[in-house]
């Protein structure tokens, strides 16, 4: 089984970062341990500009780096994957997208509306490289700006609900996609280190929700213990 995590700038991570996509390698070597691969076109981790740092230099220097593989870029959304994940998924036969998209496109680029429509293109573009393909998708979790930009915060409130009417339209028993929970006690103050990006607890929370997702509905793997070191 091969896994494509699909991201913004909260799934490729910054150098030093631990990652949510390595607390999952961490969940699927506990539960298909020998049974899965992971997949994408790009391995490394975000170095802004002028600054000194390692985009291989992930918190564990041990994340194997067949794990370190994704289609995530920081400051990239769903405006930006939907032309690349049908080249991406034919490249790669990855057969479960695992995405967490939309709070960049809703922040610079896209409104709700345009946003989905972009939703259904990705869809439909990873659909033609691979008529099978599954596909996991994290609402957005709305970042500080939402605390004190009531507009955005309600353009998140709509993607949100407009992304969970896209996944039960596009929904089908060939190829299967599942709406992930925000976890409940996803905490802004805690669970990042800056408002939008995940610290420790938020990547342990992100990794949860898709392994969880999965889980339940599809029966893959197990459920999420969080019991991993960092």
């Amino acid at each position: 089984m091969r896994f494509l995590f699909v991201g913004d700038s909260m799934t490729i991570g910054r150098a030093g970062d631990w990652t949510w996509r390595y607390r999952m390698w961490r969940h699927l070597e506990r539960v298909l341990p020998g049974g899965y691969e992971i997949v994408g076109p790009r391995d490394g981790l975000y170095v802004p500009e002028g600054e000194a740092g390692d985009p291989q230099g992930y918190a564990d220097p041990a994340f194997p780096a067949a794990a370190r593989r994704h289609l995530a870029g920081w400051g990239e959304g769903w405006l930006h994957m939907a032309p690349v994940v049908g080249e991406t998924v034919a490249a790669t036969r990855a057969d479960v997208l695992l995405v967490s998209l939309g709070l960049i496109d809703l922040g610079f680029y896209t409104n709700s509306d345009q946003t989905e429509e972009n939703v259904r293109a990705f869809l439909t573009g990873a659909r033609a490289a691979s008529p099978g393909v599954r596909a996991v998708l994290l609402p957005v979790i709305p970042n500080i700006r939402a605390t004190y930009d009531a507009a955005f915060a309600a353009e998140c409130d709509r993607f949100n609900e407009l992304l969970a009417k896209a996944v039960a339209d596009l929904d089908t028993a060939a190829s299967p996609l599942l709406l992930a929970s925000v976890p409940d006690s996803y905490d802004l103050r805690t669970d990042t280190y800056d408002g939008t990006h995940p610290g420790p607890g938020g990547e342990h929370k992100l990794a949860g929700a898709f392994a969880d997702a999965m889980h339940q509905a599809w029966g893959f793997g197990g459920p999420y213990t969080g019991a991993y070191a960092g």
